[in-house]
């Protein structure tokens, strides 16, 4: 399953979904393990330590040291992980805004991690992206 790489089909047929639940960025000593029961929905392993989006109340483990509350959003769009100029698009929308985004791309959909506090208006502009890529 290859998935969308048509950039206006991409922007135009995505539906962002924002997720319930607030999320931080924690991160681990590179020797640490990670603490029983924490259920990341993404590790990622680089040679200063391991980072793991956790839920806030995850992020309370001993070990973990977190940061940048945020929410989620999933484009709901089956993007290829070859595709040029998505993400890009997206973040450029938000960062004219003043918007940080953390995006985090899998096999099936892009997602962001927004400020949690300007979720609501990620979406507004996101969806206002989409619209205009559909005339």
């Amino acid at each position: 399953m290859a998935g969308e790489t048509d950039l206006k089909t991409l922007l135009a047929s995505m539906t962002p979904e924002l997720l319930a639940g607030t999320y931080v960025f924690a991160t681990l000593a590179p020797e640490a393990r990670q603490p029983e029961g924490i259920d990341a929905i993404m590790v990622f392993r680089e040679r200063e330590g391991t980072t793991l989006i956790v839920t806030e109340e995850a992020a309370g483990a001993p070990g973990l040291t977190s940061a940048f509350r945020c929410r989620m959003i999933t484009l709901n769009i089956h993007s290829s992980l070859e595709a040029v100029g998505f993400l890009a698009a997206i973040t450029t929308r938000l960062a004219t805004a003043g918007m940080g985004v953390n995006p985090v791309s899998a096999f099936y959909h892009d997602h962001l991690f927004v400020p949690a506090d300007r979720a609501e208006e990620a979406i507004r502009l996101l969806r206002e992206l989409a619209a205009e890529n559909r005339t």
